[in-house]
């Protein structure tokens, strides 16, 4: 009967245990969108669906919490916040449902945002910038593990919105002032620039087959979305407003991109037709995109 007792313990436990986990699977999958949003009064990260009917609000930080991003398996949440009267921004990690909440940076008076997981979830990249003590604006790319270990300079390049590619490579944007979208090894090594002229390029996001990027760009005279092959080729402007058109990001299947424009989120069809707002108040928004792998 002890034995029995022992062995039918065992079997409730790893059952409760799947049964969060799939809870979690569940919940992130029911709502893959997680943008940022002041609704509350206090700028925090929810989570809705694809149509933005219902939102769940996952962070209850005192200052900002923003730019969202998912671990591949959809279980976690990366973004970063804001410390020290906004003098220190730091990345954070958190579950889906917005518990076991980490805070993995600490460098004071630094300013570390748009963090991005590895494919394989054990790496996440992040830019930080800051004033240097001779007074010049300094922007970098560092990398960590996910549990905030091992952190690391990438010495070699230099940007921000750093983003991997479904192979492991690292898409990012260079300095600002004229930056351009490039795509390199995540060690630094075999840096190749995608845009070539003198506008802001920001933002990349790698299409989940890893053939396209959807990137930011002012060239034509303020912030739009624009789309180009992942060898910089065939690049085409999707947004025609009067006002700054931000942060896009695909949909699972590559068919269809969020974005940001005028302190709300809109969808379009990945050729920029059909566009749609979905959800008011919100912005960097981040689509789910599970890797079953």
């Amino acid at each position: 009967m002890k034995y029995l007792k022992i062995l039918f313990s065992l079997v409730f436990l790893l059952v409760l245990i799947t049964s969060c986990l799939s809870s979690k699977q569940a919940q992130s999958t029911a709502y893959p969108i997680a943008y940022s949003s002041k609704t509350s009064g206090n700028v925090d990260i929810y989570l809705t669906d694809t149509q933005g009917k219902a939102k769940i609000k996952v962070t209850t930080h005192a200052n900002r919490d923003g730019y969202a991003a998912w671990s591949p398996d959809g279980k976690r949440i990366a973004c970063y916040a804001y410390h020290d009267g906004r003098k220190t921004w730091s990345i954070h990690t958190l579950n889906a449902d917005g518990s076991n909440r980490k805070r993995l940076t600490q460098a004071k008076n630094k300013w570390d945002n748009a963090p991005a997981w590895s494919p394989d979830g054990k790496k996440i990249a992040f830019a930080r910038a800051y004033k240097s003590t001779e007074g010049a604006w300094t922007e970098e790319l560092w990398v960590m593990n996910a549990d905030g270990s091992e952190q690391k300079q990438i010495k070699s390049l230099a940007g921000g919105g750093p983003h991997f590619t479904p192979d492991g490579k690292l898409l990012f944007h260079s300095k600002t002032n004229t930056s351009e979208i490039c795509i390199a090894n995540i060690d630094g090594s075999n840096l190749t620039k995608l845009t070539n002229n003198n506008a802001e390029d920001w933002h990349p996001e790698v299409s989940p087959d890893g053939k396209q990027v959807a990137f930011m760009s002012d060239r034509d005279g303020n912030h739009e979305v624009y789309v180009m092959d992942i060898d910089g080729a065939n690049q085409k402007r999707l947004t025609f407003n009067k006002v700054r058109d931000s942060t896009p990001s695909w949909s699972p299947d590559g068919s269809k991109l969020i974005f940001t424009s005028q302190g709300h989120i809109y969808m379009m069809n990945k050729d920029g037709s059909s566009i749609k707002k979905i959800i008011p108040n919100a912005g960097q928004a981040a689509w789910l995109k599970i890797n079953n792998k």
